[in-house]
């Protein structure tokens, strides 16, 4: 990769996680506090169906915008730079808003927009890496950075006052303001301007012309044609009660560190970007692991971080700078988990449909995954809250943690990669560079 396009490619990578990262992680605090605190009042479960099927119908909406039309129609930079402005605007006029309905649809919407780039990031760097097994994590731990800026700097800007230096991360320190839950609102008023300015750099990007001459007429039927690959249904059983508890994570930490843990308002987002901070870290290694260990067993790591993740959370007694400690787990979870799997998608398809099996992949994690979620945080959280309206966590850790467990155990043992021979040869190497890219 030329200097140049890494450098494009990482900031692309900064600024799509930077315009996620910087309301998620705090969202479910602000729709689930209280009014008379400045929040929503919204429960957990309808929490879970504003995040959940929001993504669920983005996902599954994903295959029929984000992978047909890059992989056929428009050069995936411009059809990027599209999406996130309109996006951004979506996101600006949902942080207005004070009902379940309007946040449900206005939500829904914004997935349809938003989560196709997820896809067309990945493939669009793909494509202009002679090696994504080495070149990958180096461009996608940009997309971490901008996470973890985005979970500094919001709290930093917004929700705390007399500030001072800190020796520890995020290197200040401060007070709560009175509103600050209130004010957890502005991060999609945030997010809405930086995704303008993210639109404009999306036509800077290395072009990324569609495959018009491709055999398939139709990339997206072919790309589902993965399934009948052993492997692949495999990842992909595997990787939908993972993306369960992964959404369940978002859905639930930031009110379970602030309630059960009593951490301050401007301290949840940055303790939650201790994970990111990890995924950088293993990111660095997940090259060397892939070619040392193979997919099965790096998959199998991302999948037992879960477990141990959740087990920590469960032990509600331990110490709370242990619990918060653990986020660091979370680089594992991610990047031996779902990164890898991308990168073994982008292996198995041929050239012409990598855009669509990157898509059909992302139906599993962010489109069938969230809508399972929404309903399963809500049985959980009405099975484990007490008559005085008190969640026991413990309890709801633990459950997460148990389908961790039986999801890892079943992956490790019939998973088999198909992209290698007997001796570990790769059988259907990734071509150097797609057709007609320059």
């Amino acid at each position: 990769m030329k200097p140049d396009v890494y450098t494009r490619l990482s900031g692309m990578m900064f600024l799509q996680y930077f315009i996620w990262g910087v309301w998620l992680p705090l969202l479910a605090r602000y729709l689930q506090a209280s009014p008379d605190r400045g929040g929503l009042g919204f429960t957990p479960g309808q929490v879970g169906w504003i995040l959940g099927l929001a993504g669920s119908i983005g996902a599954v909406v994903a295959p029929f915008v984000a992978g047909q039309v890059a992989d056929r129609v428009m050069s995936t930079e411009r059809f990027l730079a599209l999406l996130i402005f309109l996006g951004g605007i979506v996101k600006y006029i949902t942080a207005y808003q004070t009902s379940y309905v309007a946040w449900l649809g206005l939500s829904i919407l914004y997935s349809v927009l938003y989560t196709p780039t997820l896809a067309l990031t990945n493939s669009l760097a793909f494509a202009h890496m002679r090696d994504p097994d080495r070149g990958f994590p180096f461009v996608r731990v940009w997309g971490t950075i901008g996470w973890i800026a985005a979970g500094w700097i919001f709290p930093l800007l917004w929700l705390v006052r007399d500030v001072g230096l800190s020796a520890l991360p995020p290197f200040y320190a401060g007070v709560d303001r009175p509103d600050a839950i209130q004010r957890i609102a502005d991060s999609l008023r945030f997010s809405g301007m930086v995704s303008a300015a993210y639109a404009a750099f999306c036509f800077i990007l290395p072009h990324t012309p569609p495959q018009r001459e491709a055999a398939e007429r139709l990339a997206f039927a072919k790309a589902f044609g993965l399934f009948r690959r052993p492997s692949f249904a495999i990842l992909v059983a595997a990787s939908l009660p993972v993306s369960v508890i992964h959404q369940i994570y978002f859905m639930q930490t930031s009110p379970f560190l602030g309630d059960a843990l009593g951490l301050a308002e401007n301290k949840i987002a940055p303790a939650m970007t201790i994970g990111q901070a990890a995924e950088i870290v293993v990111m660095g290694f997940l090259g060397m692991m892939l070619r040392e260990l193979g997919f099965r067993w790096v998959i199998t790591i991302g999948g037992a971080a879960y477990v141990l993740r959740y087990a920590i959370f469960g032990t509600t007694t331990l110490p709370v700078g242990l619990i918060v400690a653990s986020q660091a787990l979370h680089g594992f979870c991610y990047a031996c988990f779902f990164a890898a799997a991308y990168i073994y998608v982008d292996r198995l398809a041929d050239a012409d449909v990598r855009h669509s099996a990157q898509t059909v992949f992302g139906i599993i994690i962010l489109g069938v995954g969230p809508i399972v979620a929404a309903p399963t945080l809500g049985a959980l959280s009405r099975a484990f809250t007490a008559a005085g309206g008190t969640l026991n966590y413990s309890y709801f850790w633990y459950s997460l943690m148990g389908i961790a467990l039986a999801t890892t155990v079943i992956f490790a043992l019939f998973f088999r990669d198909e992209t290698r021979g007997p001796e570990g040869s790769i059988v259907r190497p990734v071509k150097e560079i797609h057709e007609g890219i320059d």
